[in-house]
């Protein structure tokens, strides 16, 4: 799946009220269908569903809340396409292991397989890659005062200590994609010098997943309403192309402009 020379560009597709960018936009069967279809035509080329918020200062949802929103999401995908990979974004094991059941190959942990006990379990039984993600506390309180000596070499320290402990685990380190964790718990300055140093995570010898879509550091950074995040979004997707700041998998909410941004990285790099 990570063999392509340019990032597999990562749909996102949100069923959930409150999301801070599309929050309600797929609620309804014919929306998410749509949604779906949408993506497909545009190029993505992962699907990532989430049924729970995890912008800044969001609250937790139940499990039975978050199956009810992800399950018909999951095979709405999967009516349409038997193939494209689909990503779980979720904390809680139990939903994990329903996701994965009913046609999921991937999870997509925001805390690193840390917040459920049960989760190391779940992905064992299973062959697909596994993202793990870097955080600063919990969407409840991580942007209330972000702060690091050394934000890159803390976030490494943090995946070296995770892979350590999710290898002796029994899982395969080659499954595993880290995620730096832009926007969460991090200051503007934090997030520009991640992606600044992407480069610094190849030290991990994992790939890399950059999450920076439509995120309020782009609109603090440029003055931006959310629905006015995207062409920023695609700078900053053209430059993580380049080898020197390689992302391996873009997760974006507008996969259009992305493959446009991507193609242009490529041709560029060609001339």
């Amino acid at each position: 799946m990570l063999n392509s020379k340019s990032p597999l560009i990562m749909g996102i597709l949100n069923v959930t009220p409150d999301s801070f960018s599309d929050g309600g936009l797929y609620i309804s069967p014919s929306r998410l269908r749509e949604g779906v279809e949408t993506m497909l035509l545009d190029g993505a080329q992962i699907i990532d569903v989430g049924g729970e918020s995890t912008r800044p200062f969001a609250h937790p949802v139940s499990t039975e809340d978050e199956l009810r929103r992800i399950i018909p999401a999951i095979q709405a995908i999967r009516d349409l396409s038997i193939d494209i990979p689909i990503s779980i974004d979720t904390t809680k094991a139990e939903v994990a292991r329903a996701a994965l059941e009913n046609g999921a190959t991937i999870v997509n942990d925001i805390s690193a397989l840390r917040s459920d006990p049960v989760m190391i379990d779940v992905v064992k039984k299973y062959d697909g890659p596994i993202i793990i993600m870097h955080m600063q506390g919990t969407p409840k309180d991580m942007q209330i005062a972000p702060n690091y000596d050394d934000v890159i070499e803390e976030i490494i320290s943090f995946f070296k200590e995770r892979l350590y402990a999710i290898i002796r685990q029994g899982i395969d380190p080659k499954r595993i994609i880290i995620d730096p964790g832009i926007g969460f718990g991090k200051t503007v300055e934090h997030n520009l010098t991640i992606i600044r140093n992407l480069s610094a995570f190849k030290t991990l010898g994992c790939p890399i997943l950059l999450g920076h879509s439509r995120k309020s550091f782009l609109a603090k950074a440029l003055d931006l309403e959310v629905n006015e995040r995207d062409c920023a979004t695609a700078m900053i997707s053209t430059l993580c192309c380049s080898a020197t700041r390689k992302a391996d998998i873009l997760r974006v909410h507008n996969v259009a402009l992305t493959k446009q941004a991507v193609k242009l990285a490529s041709l560029l790099s060609n001339n």
